[in-house]
C-alpha cells in the first residue's frame, strides 16, 4: 500500500473519523494501524531502522491486536536516508526530540485524546527526553538504551526525576544497552519494567530458551496495552 499524500488539516480530521493508513505529510511519512480501544501510542523508531523493520513491523500489528493504536513516524535523517540510498548517523537528541515535539503538535485535536509517548531504543529516549520537557500522558520504551555501546558507566537517567508521567519499560533481559543485572541498580522512579526472559535488545530469545521472538513480542504487546488501560 502507498503512501497518500495529505496535509495536516486532512490528516487530523482523518484521525477524528476513525481512519487509518498510510499517508505522507508535509513533515514526512505517518502509518496509523489499529483501533484505540486501549489507547493511542505515538511510536518513534530506533537509530538504525525505521518503521519498516521487522521488529517495529511486527510490533504494532500485534499491539493492533491488543487494541492500541499506534503513530508511527519517521525521523527526517531516516527519510534523507532512503533518499540517497545510503546509510547515515541520527542527528544530536535533542534535534529529534524536537522533530517529535513538532509531531506532537501536528497530531493534537481537541476532539482526540492525547496519544502516549514512546519508542524502540533512540526513539524512546527522544519520547522520555520530551516528556521530561513537556507535560506527557504517559511513556511506553521499547528497549531503552539506558547507555551507549559498550559504556555501562554513561547512564542517560540523568532527565527520568523530570518524568511525572506513568512510564512503562518493555526490555529483553539480555539488552546489552540495559540488562537485568543492570537495571537492578538503577533508579527508575516510579516506572514499571517488564523484562521478557532471555530477549536481546530486539526482544530476541536463544533458540536454547525454548522461546520466539513472536512470542516475547506478544507478551510486550500484552504489557503495553495492560499498562495503558490500567494508566488511562
Amino acid at each position: 500500500m502507498d503512501y497518500a499524500c495529505i496535509s495536516a488539516d486532512e490528516c487530523r480530521e482523518r484521525l477524528v473519523r476513525g481512519q487509518r493508513g498510510r499517508w505522507l505529510l508535509p513533515d514526512g511519512p505517518l502509518e496509523v494501524v489499529g483501533e484505540p480501544r486501549a489507547g493511542r501510542l505515538l511510536i518513534a523508531h530506533g537509530a538504525g531502522a525505521g518503521q519498516d523493520s521487522p521488529f517495529l513491523r511486527r510490533l504494532r500489528e500485534t499491539l493492533a491486536g491488543q487494541g492500541v493504536q499506534t503513530l508511527a513516524i519517521e525521523f527526517a535523517y531516516l527519510q534523507q536516508m532512503r533518499r540517497e540510498a545510503r546509510r547515515r548517523p541520527p542527528p544530536r537528541i535533542d534535534r529529534l526530540v524536537e522533530e517529535l515535539a513538532r509531531w506532537c503538535d501536528l497530531l493534537s485535536h481537541p476532539d482526540l485524546p492525547r496519544p502516549w509517548l514512546g519508542g524502540k531504543s533512540m526513539g524512546g529516549r527522544a519520547a522520555s527526553l520530551l516528556a521530561a520537557r513537556d507535560q506527557a500522558r504517559g511513556l511506553v520504551l521499547c528497549g531503552y538504551p539506558f547507555h551507549p555501546t559498550g559504556k555501562p558507566e554513561s547512564l542517560r537517567l540523568s532527565h527520568w526525576p523530570l518524568l511525572a508521567c506513568p512510564i512503562l519499560v518493555v526490555q529483553g533481559s539480555r539488552d546489552p544497552f540495559g540488562s537485568r543485572e543492570e537495571l537492578a541498580g538503577y533508579d527508575l522512579g516510579s516506572a514499571e519494567v517488564r523484562l521478557l526472559e532471555d530477549g536481546d535488545h530486539d526482544w530476541k530469545p536463544r533458540r536454547a530458551s525454548g522461546r520466539t521472538q513472536a512470542e516475547l513480542i506478544e507478551e510486550g504487546a500484552a504489557a503495553i496495552a495492560d499498562f495503558m488501560v490500567r494508566h488511562a
